[in-house]
């Protein structure tokens, strides 16, 4: 079976996240946001037949988003995944409803971007699928811009994938556009929900997004101020932050594993003397180190342990060691695993660092034993 073409990006044991693209563009959209998104998860980005490399004949005039979506489904499956989060612009983000509304097992979490639950009605399409059909795209990518960005922003290579798709499969997504209107099934899915509107966009308008947030049960609406309408190009941070905080829990999961591993006093300790001045740092904390790294399962916290050890060591951070041997020891360390990871720094790393190292951990091993005691 032929599949969309896609790019896939981050540790094959992650948790998988689809990215789907806007209408005339590909899975460059995604550019800036999607290397940041793999730390944490097996990112998938695709692009829509006769975008990109996808093949036009994937699609034919009258195609549905329903269409659509079963070629993202295949391509999962192709992946071997069964369940996954997903992120879509526009019509990606109408895909991404459709999988909601109709293959809610398919999914973990949604996020919608600058999309709608419908796109204005279907006259707009119609018109637009007839004009590309008989003129072809380099007349509508000249207003590219002014579709899709603020005033003075642009991205070349997204305008020059509006102008080099192929026409007809173009033509075939508008007449997908046309047909959807998914406002009946809103208020059914379940599928944890994100919107993100951009503040500035003439196509899919805030109040669109705030429509679907008000039907879909516990959905959440983030609007981002000088965004149009991919606002994944042009605002990037904005909207890794609202996805990192949607898909991954940001610093509240973070948080969790954190204590998991360091235990809770010394959490406590670390909260209690947080000021204003430190909030973003412990924030950086939780959300980066302990969210994301911590979290990755392609290697154990036994191993996490063992690195995170001799890294201290290596640079002679000697009390965040003894913080680490108390980690290590919860993460399953026995005390001789301990010792002879130090030894091993002892090669590596140096004598004095190590004899400095085993000094830190011997106080602590002694700690240790004389509260079970």
């Amino acid at each position: 079976m032929t599949l969309l073409n896609h790019r896939t990006e981050g540790p094959a044991t992650a948790p998988p996240l689809l990215l789907g693209p806007s209408l005339g563009t590909s899975y460059a959209l995604w550019d800036k946001v999607a290397p940041e998104l793999s730390i944490g998860h097996r990112v998938v980005r695709w692009d829509l037949p006769g975008h990109g490399g996808s093949p036009a004949d994937l699609i034919a005039a009258g195609a549905t988003v329903g269409d659509l979506a079963a070629l993202v489904l295949a391509l999962a499956d192709s992946l071997g995944v069964a369940r996954f989060a997903y992120a879509g612009v526009s019509l990606g983000g109408a895909v991404g409803l459709h999988l909601a509304a109709h293959h809610p097992d398919r999914l973990s979490s949604l996020a919608v971007i600058c999309s709608s639950a419908h796109f204005n009605g279907s006259r707009p399409w119609e018109e637009r699928a007839g004009l590309v059909r008989r003129e072809g795209l380099a007349k509508l990518a000249e207003s590219a811009d002014d579709r899709w960005f603020t005033p003075g922003f642009t991205v070349p290579e997204l305008v020059r994938d509006h102008r080099e798709a192929d026409p007809e499969a173009y033509a075939a997504c508008c007449d997908a556009l046309a047909a959807f209107d998914l406002r009946d099934r809103l208020a059914g899915i379940r599928v944890p929900t994100l919107l993100i509107a951009g503040r500035d966009d003439p196509a899919t308008p805030p109040a669109h997004l705030r429509e679907i947030a008000d039907a879909v049960p516990d959905a959440t609406l983030v609007e981002i101020p000088g965004a149009s309408h991919l606002a994944p190009a042009e605002r990037p941070e904005a909207v890794l932050t609202a996805l990192r905080n949607h898909f991954d829990g940001g610093a509240e999961r973070g948080m969790a594993v954190r204590r998991e591993v360091l235990g809770d006093a010394h959490v406590d300790r670390a909260q209690s003397r947080q000021t204003p001045f430190t909030a973003r740092f412990q924030d950086f904390i939780s959300r980066y180190a302990w969210g994301e790294i911590w979290t990755d399962e392609t290697l154990s916290r036994r191993e996490r342990s063992l690195i995170t050890l001799t890294a201290l060591v290596a640079h002679g951070h000697y009390e965040e060691l003894a913080m680490h041997v108390r980690a290590a020891r919860r993460n399953g360390l026995t005390p001789d695993e301990i010792g002879a990871a130090l030894l091993q720094t002892a090669v590596y790393c140096g004598v004095p660092a190590a004899n400095s190292a085993f000094a830190t951990a011997q106080r602590v091993l002694a700690e240790e034993a004389g509260e079970d005691a």
